[in-house]
């Protein structure tokens, strides 16, 4: 028997046979070319090639996993006409070097950039860096496309998963992945989160060719990987298999019930979204309403700022897609992790502490009022509440408040039309938890972002994996700050809610409704698991 750890990105348990999945090995040479304008030619009919590729791919993947899943080789073909990565393959080639070492080169330097990101989300955009390359220099060398064939259901193991790589897969055939590598977005992790499959990432293990058929056991619970395990722990890991099923099917009975303990205490429970078509997961897992929806999506993987009709247009899909259903859009949070070339952003040793989010909109404010304009004029399609990051000071809520009251004359006297909508901010910088008195005499309502409320209040990069020993997501003093907030919400008659991962924290839930949170928003995929949790309170 052979146990290995790993970071759990699905709960659950998964017993069957290896796959082992291990791709070829592609040889790239530095090698030299004469005709650099030839070999560019053929670079980007490489590239066209492989825009082709996506959009079947897209076709397959809509048919198979559904529109959230097939957006992703939308992206990978926005991904393609970066001007910033096509330059950079070009850049080499001019240099003299052929395309397919050109194309390894930009994709590495892009992936990489990714990957030093703090932001988990963005983090796992490095894996999509690194397919749309391999695709494009397998097209070049005229290599086939590399598929996951199997006759019985197994659990794939490999060093990593592509999108391209999981919407082949025959989603009967499967029982659980894990991978060597990944991240908790990588798209092994959100393929199997929407296929309720066990899954880990980050398992450190030689993906060598006797694995292959052995007998395993992936436990999302424990974070283990059992290969060959005895029959006595096999016995243990069947009689939890089984209490996971029973719970799952559960869940699935909790669609359409109310979030509400046995003696009568409710609460919301919402969804956190990053893009329009992530709403449709969240009606499917019964969301009261959208509690965060990250803008800032609109502003990344482009060469120009998103106009106003854009992002009307993105906002408007959403709240019509939740039919009603409140939807709480956060203005954007670039800056940090989240860099974007064209807002022209210089280089800070602390970006996390920096030039970021509503400091960046309140002094550039020709980039703020587009996007009020746009949420303004949404907001006649349904129920709209927009949410301020990165507040520190009462000043900051008056002038936003100020350039609200222009952005409303502005459409007015363009004859646009324009509705209303709730004003809050996020609570998530300590100095916004202690005057939070001040603060919510100005606004609607409040939400905790618990994720960087957390690191500011610990000084603790939650990224950093020496500090996880002292990241301690229940410590006295951010519970504390939580609750000081909850009660000057209410004090001032407005409602607050959380959307960072700890609303999805079940250890918490009794505590969240005791201290009086009114919603809480989480991923989709946990929607019914809290709401299970809220309804097994006395």
């Amino acid at each position: 028997m052979y146990k290995y750890v790993g970071k759990s990105v699905m709960r659950g348990i998964a017993i069957g046979r290896v796959y082992l999945y291990k791709k070829s090995d592609i040889q790239v040479t530095d090698q030299k070319v004469t005709d650099a304008a030839a070999e560019k030619e053929r670079f980007l009919e490489a590239v066209d090639r492989a825009k082709a590729q996506l959009t079947r791919l897209y076709d397959e993947a809509l048919q198979n996993v559904g529109e959230d899943h097939a957006a992703i080789f939308d992206v990978h073909k926005m991904l393609l006409e970066d001007e910033d990565y096509l330059e950079t393959a070009a850049g080499e080639i001019e240099s003299g070097y052929n395309a397919v070492y050109a194309v390894n080169q930009a994709g590495t330097q892009f992936a990489e950039l990714f990957a030093s990101m703090d932001d988990e989300y963005m983090r796992g955009r490095a894996a999509d860096i690194r397919d749309i390359s391999q695709r494009v220099i397998r097209i070049l060398l005229d290599l086939p496309e590399e598929e996951i064939n199997s006759d019985e259901p197994v659990v794939i193991v490999a060093e990593d998963l592509t999108p391209s790589e999981t919407v082949k897969l025959d989603k009967k055939k499967i029982l659980g992945f894990v991978t060597v590598k990944g991240s908790a977005n990588s798209h092994t992790a959100i393929l199997a989160r929407s296929m309720n499959l066990p899954a880990l990432v980050n398992v450190d293990i030689e993906l060598s060719d006797e694995l292959h058929g052995k007998t395993c056991v992936v436990d999302g619970f424990e974070g283990e990987f059992v290969v060959e395990p005895e029959e006595e722990i096999l016995s243990q890991k069947v009689v939890r298999k089984n209490q996971w099923v029973a719970d799952l099917e559960a869940l699935e009975k909790l669609k359409g019930q109310d979030n509400i303990t046995k003696s009568g205490k409710r609460i919301d429970i919402f969804a956190n979204i990053g893009n329009v078509e992530d709403a449709d997961a969240a009606c499917e897992a019964d969301a009261g309403g959208i509690g965060l929806f990250r803008s800032e999506f609109l502003y990344l993987g482009r060469e120009t700022f998103p106009s106003e009709d854009e992002q009307y247009a993105s906002y408007k899909a959403v709240l019509e897609k939740m039919e009603g259903k409140k939807v709480v859009i956060r203005t954007m949070d670039i800056g940090a992790d989240k860099k974007v070339d064209y807002f022209g952003l210089e280089p800070e040793e602390n970006p996390a502490l920096g030039y970021r989010a509503i400091r960046i909109c309140l002094d550039r404010e020709e980039i703020f009022i587009t996007q009020l304009k746009a949420l303004y004029r949404a907001a006649v399609h349904g129920k709209l509440a927009i949410m301020f990051p990165m507040i520190v000071s009462v000043d900051e809520v008056q002038r936003i408040k100020y350039i609200v009251e222009m952005v409303k004359e502005e459409l007015a006297s363009e004859g646009k039309p324009a509705g209303e909508a709730e004003l809050g901010i996020m609570i998530e910088t300590p100095a916004a938890a202690v005057i939070s008195d001040r603060l919510a005499k100005e606004v609607d309502f409040f939400s905790i972002g618990t994720n960087d409320l957390t690191q500011y209040t610990l000084a603790v990069d939650r990224q950093n994996q020496k500090l996880e020993g002292i990241c301690d997501t229940h410590h006295e003093a951010l519970l504390r700050l939580i609750e000081m907030t909850v009660k000057n919400a209410h004090e001032a008659g407005i409602w607050v809610g959380i959307c960072g991962e700890l609303g999805a924290d079940t250890e918490l839930t009794e505590w969240f409704l005791k201290i009086g949170v009114d919603e809480l928003s989480v991923a989709a995929s946990a929607v019914l698991k809290v709401r299970g949790a809220v309804r097994a309170l006395p």
